[in-house]
């Protein structure tokens, strides 16, 4: 189950550790039932809370400069991991749950390194974005009502931690693990590994990390109830059942559905197993086959709207 940082944190919302927590509660509330009832894998987003934990880092005058990407999504899944692996534990008596701080390794030469695509931080008018992003050397685009700093993205290629989740997991543990998509790292030619300034995004990793442990399904749980077609539009059309092939061939931004769609889409192919993309508070349902969009490894349904 990935589960996205808009769910944690909800559009133009203040990032107070309360509101936070509050959500945190209604997103265990959701899936405490299908974590007493499964072999649970929970992974989380990060990217509203490791942009804040940029902008702090940046502005502190103890600081001679502020701390690198791959320290703050450390720092945010230690804090979301913490919040999340305890209320778990609060609603689910029958199982343990653990929060692993996990590191990914990704290649230097990624593309996204010359391409900044990921979102962090908070919403801002154009204006106020213009002006840090050249005081600051960010890179910003637009996202919904407003603009957002965005970061490299590369593409996620190895969890040096799987045996460990394997492990765990054998042994009845509920894991949340690979929050923000894991700590961006690269495989140096000694074999030892270093941290590089960048955010992976969550659904990537939680796609391949399902396809190594082997899982049945993977759930992305967003703030939307399915992927659209023409959405924001009169138009919009919800896609419930598709298969991979079909959902490749349309094109979704980089910033948002599209990765949520590549990453299911990469499960199913690998797998043949289900992908189902939804809103959290319809967890159960997503689980069920009932809600949100099914992508599955044959032809369906709502194939023909993306012919």
């Amino acid at each position: 189950m990935a589960l996205g940082g808009n769910a944690l944190l909800e559009r133009g919302e203040r990032p107070d550790a309360e509101i936070e927590e509050r959500h945190i509660a209604r997103a265990v509330a959701t899936l405490g039932p299908l974590c007493a009832a499964h072999e649970a894998v929970v992974t989380h987003g990060n990217g509203p809370q490791v942009g804040l934990l940029a902008l702090e880092s940046d502005a502190d005058p103890a600081l001679s400069r502020g701390y690198p990407l791959d320290a703050l999504g450390a720092q945010t899944q230690g804090m979301i991991g913490y919040w999340l692996a305890q209320g778990l534990r609060n609603v689910v008596s029958t199982r343990a749950f653990v929060a692993l701080v996990c590191q990914t390794v990704v290649h230097g030469d990624d593309p996204a390194f010359a391409e900044p695509s990921k979102f962090v931080g908070q919403l801002y008018e154009k204006a106020e974005a213009d002006r840090l992003a050249s005081g600051r050397g960010w890179a910003v685009r637009p996202d919904g009502t407003g603009w957002r700093r965005v970061v490299p993205s590369p593409h996620p290629r190895e969890i040096v931690e799987l045996p460990l989740i394997e492990r765990l997991v054998a042994e009845g543990c509920g894991v949340v693990c690979c929050g923000g998509g894991g700590i961006p790292v690269v495989r140096q030619a000694d074999g030892t590994l270093r941290g590089v300034e960048a955010v992976i995004d969550k659904d990537r990793t939680a796609a391949l990390l399902a396809e190594r442990l082997g899982a049945d399904g993977l759930l992305i749980l967003t703030d939307v109830p399915a992927v659209e077609m023409g959405f924001g539009t009169p138009a919009a059309r919800a896609l419930r059942q598709v298969s991979a092939a079909a959902l490749r061939r349309h094109a979704f931004p980089d910033g948002s559905m599209g990765p949520k769609v590549e990453a299911a889409c990469d499960f199913v192919e690998a797998t043949g197993g289900t992908a189902v993309i939804g809103q959290l508070d319809d967890a159960a349902a997503l689980a069920a086959g009932e809600a949100g969009t099914v992508v599955r490894p044959v032809a369906s349904a709502d194939d023909a709207l993306l012919a």
